[in-house]
């Protein structure tokens, strides 16, 4: 079925109605067209063997030439995601950018977005950048699904960008970038539709991970305390999630809430993936707690029941008995949605998005059919959202997923392996290059995937100037 015939616009005469089943109905993966892998990575940096790939739980790391930037790849993400579906630029109403690789204090990368429609003499959309982050992507899809849930709604569709560049300076954390885009097509009657009233958050003041430098872009991180954070907003954002749960379904008899453990009506977890090795510690944390919530609901899992009245601490994820004694259940919901992060790295704002590509390819569209997934989404700083996701089986599913297990399968396999050290070369020049005006970028353009937009320069006025 083509696109055309399915992204369907509401008329003029139906806004002020509550559009039903508001939610994703499509999605664009864009990647640069180069990594690095992490076990040459170990080799070059003389740690021992299994640090990066075991120890962080890491493959691939893709990272960007001087001819890519954030900007690059959202300009990549939409208009191949436009051409994708067939979608005009003059059905867009909302455009929305979340990132934390800002290029400007003031210009949001969205505007800069709208030169995609120019052609189609559309000015009238809505929506700048979202920044905390790897959250403001989630940040940017709330937004825009509220936007269509409310009187400001037109009848036309939204589209959610989430992009970055995420790079260390040489040291331990180095291993743990990436660099990647989601873009995502917002309306109603999707195939992924987020759960009305469902959603949980935790937001606090924490200086974990920041980039109060602006002589770099390069962030301030102190691993510890990153880590901490992470957990207790996981806690906090269950917690509150799981009580909103059983109030919503007390009274649905399709839903069964005798039990007081809601992970039991997940058929996924999806977290944000800094790196895969937080995300397995992540998901035997969470349900550890929940065992102390219903111990009933893990019988079938005699070897969890153990923990049952143990005090629940980060240090206890050191612990790989602790791990081990969760795999069974890591295997079944959480590690499915890990290809795209092991492979790419973080992608920061696009990370959590990336785990939900990585669980949609990973099974026939008809097994995903009236599925629920749980969304994790954390950004440093901090800023953090429990929500979920129902899966609807049809046409619109079947077309999502057919085009992502191709899409993804080339980006991932006809990118360039390169080697640590023109990797650190690259990374090095990305550095010295960092806000010079005028800059000319060297890279060969013919390295990139066709159809990729790419910096051509920036002035000495800091103006950017890009083609496709």
């Amino acid at each position: 079925m083509e696109w055309k015939q399915i992204v369907v616009i509401m008329e003029i005469d139906q806004v002020g109605k509550w559009p039903e089943h508001v939610g994703i109905l499509a999605l664009e993966l864009i990647v640069p067209s180069r990594y690095v892998n992490q076990i040459d990575l170990e080799l070059h940096d003389g740690v021992s063997k299994g640090k990066y790939t075991i120890g962080l739980g890491q493959e691939r790391m893709a990272f960007c030439s001087d001819r890519e930037d954030v900007v690059s790849l959202c300009l990549t993400a939409v208009s191949s995601l436009m051409l994708r579906t067939q979608t005009s630029y003059s059905d867009i109403g909302r455009l929305e950018v979340g990132t934390e690789t800002l290029v400007d204090k003031s210009k949001s990368i969205k505007s800069m977005l709208m030169r995609l429609f120019k052609n189609s003499n559309n000015n009238n959309v809505e929506g700048v950048d979202s920044t905390n982050a790897c959250y403001g992507g989630t940040a940017a899809l709330f937004n825009s699904v509220a936007w269509l849930e409310s009187s400001a709604w037109d009848g036309r569709l939204a589209i959610v960008v989430a992009a970055d560049v995420a790079t260390y300076a040489q040291g331990g954390a180095r291993p743990t970038g990436g660099a990647g885009a989601v873009a995502m097509l917002i309306g109603p009657n999707a195939p992924l539709v987020l759960d009305r009233g469902l959603r949980a958050s935790h937001m606090d003041d924490t200086y974990d991970f920041y980039k109060g430098n602006m002589h770099t872009n390069y962030p301030l991180v102190d691993g510890k305390l990153s880590v901490q954070c992470y957990f207790e907003a996981l806690y906090n954002c269950y917690c509150l999630y799981r009580k909103k749960f059983l109030n919503k379904f007390a009274n649905d008899n399709e839903t069964n809430t005798s039990s007081k453990s809601v992970l039991q009506h997940f058929d996924a977890i999806i977290f944000h993936s800094p790196y895969g090795k937080l995300v397995r510690k992540a998901f035997t944390w969470l349900t550890l707690h929940d065992l102390q919530i219903d111990a009933n609901f893990y019988k079938k899992n005699s070897n969890l029941l153990k923990y049952k009245l143990t005090d629940i601490n980060v240090d206890l994820l050191s612990d790989p008995d602790v791990l081990k004694d969760t795999e069974q259940l890591f295997k079944k919901l959480t590690e499915p949605t890990q290809k795209l992060p092991r492979n790419i790295g973080n992608m920061y704002t696009a990370s959590v998005f990336g785990g939900l590509i990585s669980y949609l390819i990973s099974k026939p569209a008809y097994e995903m059919g009236g599925q629920r997934i749980a969304m994790f989404s954390f950004g440093s700083g901090m800023c953090s959202s429990f929500y979920s996701i129902n899966i609807r089986s049809g046409e619109k599913l079947d077309t999502l997923i057919s085009h992502l297990v191709p899409h993804v399968a080339e980006k991932l396999e006809k990118r360039h392996c390169t080697s640590p050290a023109e990797f650190e070369n690259i990374l090095k020049i990305r550095e010295l290059t960092y806000n010079k005006a005028p800059f000319e970028p060297t890279t060969n353009i013919e390295d990139l995937f066709p159809g990729s937009w790419y910096l051509t320069y920036i002035d000495s006025m800091f103006r950017r100037y890009y083609s496709q």
